[in-house]
C-alpha cells in the first residue's frame, strides 16, 4: 500500500534539492537566457537579427563565467544521484557553450536566413535550449535523466533542421530525422527497461555494481539490452549502421545547423556513451565482461571499423560539399570510437582532444562553405572551380581545414589522430590492426578532401568572370582566426592536451 512520506522525509527532500541547486547554476542561467530571448522576440516587432544575435552571444559568453566557478566545487552527484559534476562534465559544458556561440556566428554569416526567415528569435532560443540539453546529457548519471536530456536535444534538433519551412529539402530532412530519431529512441528506452529489470536500478554506478555482483552482464537479456541501447547511442553519434539519417539531414538542414549537429550533437552522444560505457558496464582486468560471447569492446570495434570504411569510401562519389562532409562526419565517428575502445585514461584524453580539434576545424569548414554558397548560390563541388583566385582567403582557409580533417601536419587534426593511434598502439598488438585500418582510411579521405582545393586552385571556372568576390572584413577576420588556431594548436598543442588530460576522469571510477 502506498504511504505518504512523513514530515521529516519531506524536509530531507527539500534540503537535498536546495543543496543541489548550487551545482546547477549554469543550467539555470541558460534557462533564463532561453526565456529572455523569447520575450525579446515578442516585444520587438521589426527584424532584429543583429540584436538577438548579440544578446545570444553575450548570454552564452556569460555562462562561461558560471561554469568556470564550478571548478572550485568538489566532484559529486546531486538531485538524488541523477546528475553529476566532475571534470568530464565541465569539459563538455565549455564545449557545448562554445559550440553554441560558433553556431550563432555561422548563422550571422548565412544570407539564406534573411531570405527564408522573417523572425529569428525562436531560432536562437532553440540553440540555447539545445545547449542546455547537451550539457544535461554530459552530466546525466541516471537512465531517466539520460532519456529526458536526449529527447530535449532531439526535439530541438528536429525543429532546427526544418527551420526553413518553405524549403522542401529542409522539410524532408526534418521528417527523416524525426522518423529515425523516434525509432532509435524507442529501441533505446526498451533496452533501458531491460537493464532496469535486471538490476532494479536506474543510477549508472549502482547498475555497474549490481551487474558485477550478480553476473547478469553475461545473460542473454543483457546482450539484447546492450544491442538496443547501442542503437540509441549509435544514432546520436552517427555511426554505421545507424547513420542513414545523416547525409540527407546534413544536406537539407540550414548549414549552421548542419555544422552544429556534426560537432556538438555528436560530442553529446560521445559524452553519454563514454559515461555509460565506463561507469555502468562492469570491468575486468583485461577487457570488459563477456555478454554471451560478445563484449562491448567487440561491439564498438565493429561499429568503428564499419564507420571508418563506409564513411570514407562513400564520400568519394559525393558532388555536394555538405553531403561530402556528412559522410566525412560518419568516418570521424569511427575514429572517435577508437579512443573509446582503448578504455584507459590516455584513450579518453585522446578522444577529448580529437573532439576539440574536430570542433574547431569542422565549424571552420562549414563557415567557409556558407560564405561560398552566399556568393555562388551553390554547394556543388564543380562550382568551386577557380574560387582560389576569386575568394583567396576563403580558399586558403578551407584548404587548411580540409588538411586538418585528413590529419596532416602541421594542423591540430594531425595531433588528434596521432593521439588516437598512439593510444591504440600503447594498448598492445591486439589493437594494431585497428590503428592500421584507421591510417588506411585516412589515406582514402585524402582523395576526396583534396578534390576541393584541386577545383579551387587548379581548374578554371566554367564561366570565368575574372572578378574577385568580396566576403567582407568580418568574415575574413573570422576565417583567418580559425585558420591560425588550426595551425597554432597543431604546433603548440600542450594546453589542449593538458585540458583533455584534466577532464579525462569520470565520477565514480578511476581510469588507469
Amino acid at each position: 500500500m502506498f504511504e505518504l512520506p512523513s514530515g521529516a522525509e519531506i524536509q530531507s527532500i527539500i534540503a537535498s534539492l536546495k543543496a543541489s541547486v548550487g551545482f546547477f547554476i549554469p543550467e539555470i542561467y541558460l534557462s533564463v537566457l532561453f526565456m529572455l530571448l523569447i520575450v525579446i522576440d515578442l516585444v520587438t516587432k521589426s527584424k532584429k537579427n543583429i540584436l538577438l544575435s548579440l544578446i545570444t552571444l553575450s548570454g552564452l559568453t556569460g555562462s562561461l563565467f558560471f561554469i568556470y566557478q564550478q571548478h572550485s566545487l568538489q566532484s559529486s552527484e546531486f538531485f538524488f544521484g541523477m546528475y553529476v559534476l566532475d571534470e568530464f562534465a565541465l569539459f563538455f559544458k565549455y564545449f557545448f557553450v562554445l559550440s553554441g556561440m560558433l553556431a550563432v556566428v555561422v548563422t550571422m554569416a548565412d544570407d539564406q536566413f534573411d531570405r527564408e526567415v522573417k523572425s529569428i528569435g525562436e531560432y536562437y532560443a532553440l540553440i540555447v535550449s539545445m545547449v542546455i540539453g547537451m550539457i544535461m546529457m554530459a552530466s546525466s548519471q541516471d537512465l531517466l535523466m539520460i532519456f529526458l536530456s536526449m529527447e530535449l536535444v532531439s526535439f530541438t534538433a528536429y525543429i532546427l533542421t526544418g527551420y526553413f519551412k518553405k524549403n522542401q529539402r529542409s522539410s524532408e530532412a526534418a521528417l527523416k530525422y524525426l522518423i529515425y530519431g523516434a525509432v532509435s529512441s524507442g529501441l533505446m528506452v526498451y533496452g533501458f527497461s531491460l537493464l532496469y529489470g535486471l538490476t532494479a536500478q536506474t543510477n549508472l554506478i549502482k547498475i555497474g555494481i549490481e551487474l558485477a555482483a550478480t553476473g547478469a552482464d553475461k545473460s542473454l537479456v543483457m546482450m539484447l539490452a546492450s544491442l538496443l541501447i547501442i542503437t540509441g547511442f549509435g544514432y546520436k553519434i552517427g555511426a554505421v549502421p545507424f547513420h542513414f539519417w545523416a547525409p540527407d539531414v546534413y544536406e537539407g538542414a540550414p548549414t549552421p545547423i548542419t555544422a552544429y549537429l556534426s560537432v556538438a550533437s555528436k560530442a553529446a552522444g560521445f559524452a553519454l556513451l563514454m559515461r555509460f560505457f565506463y561507469v555502468a558496464i562492469p570491468h575486468s582486468t583485461a577487457t570488459l565482461s563477456s555478454i554471451v560471447g560478445i563484449d562491448w569492446v567487440t561491439l564498438l570495434m565493429i561499429l568503428s571499423v564499419a564507420s571508418m570504411i563506409y564513411g570514407n569510401v562513400v564520400a568519394l562519389w559525393q558532388k555536394n560539399v555538405k553531403r561530402l562532409l556528412a559522410y566525412s562526419s560518419i568516418a570521424h565517428a569511427g575514429y572517435l570510437l577508437l579512443g573509446l575502445i582503448v578504455m584507459g585514461k590516455f584513450g579518453t584524453q585522446a578522444t577529448l582532444f580529437y573532439l576539440l580539434s574536430y570542433f574547431l576545424v569542422n565549424f571552420g569548414a562549414f563557415y567557409v562553405v556558407i560564405l561560398i554558397a552566399n556568393k555562388t548560390g551553390s554547394e556543388n563541388l564543380d562550382d568551386y572551380k577557380g574560387l582560389g583566385k576569386t575568394m583567396p582567403v576563403a580558399g586558403a582557409a578551407l584548404t587548411v581545414f580540409l588538411v586538418s580533417l585528413v590529419g596532416l601536419p602541421p594542423t591540430v587534426g594531425f595531433i588528434g589522430k596521432l593521439m588516437i593511434f598512439s593510444a591504440l598502439l600503447a594498448k598492445g598488438s591486439v589493437y594494431l590492426w585497428l590503428a592500421f585500418i584507421g591510417i588506411m582510411t585516412s589515406v582514402i579521405s585524402l582523395y576526396y578532401y583534396m578534390l576541393i582545393p584541386l577545383n579551387m586552385y587548379l581548374r578554371e571556372p566554367q564561366q570565368a568572370t575574372g572578378k574577385a568576390m568580396n566576403t567582407g572584413i568580418v568574415p575574413k577576420v573570422i576565417m583567418s582566426v580559425l585558420m591560425a588556431l588550426t595551425i597554432y594548436f597543431g604546433l603548440f598543442f600542450t594546453s589542449l592536451s593538458d585540458f583533455s588530460k584534466y577532464s579525462s576522469s569520470l565520477f565514480g571510477i578511476v581510469l588507469q
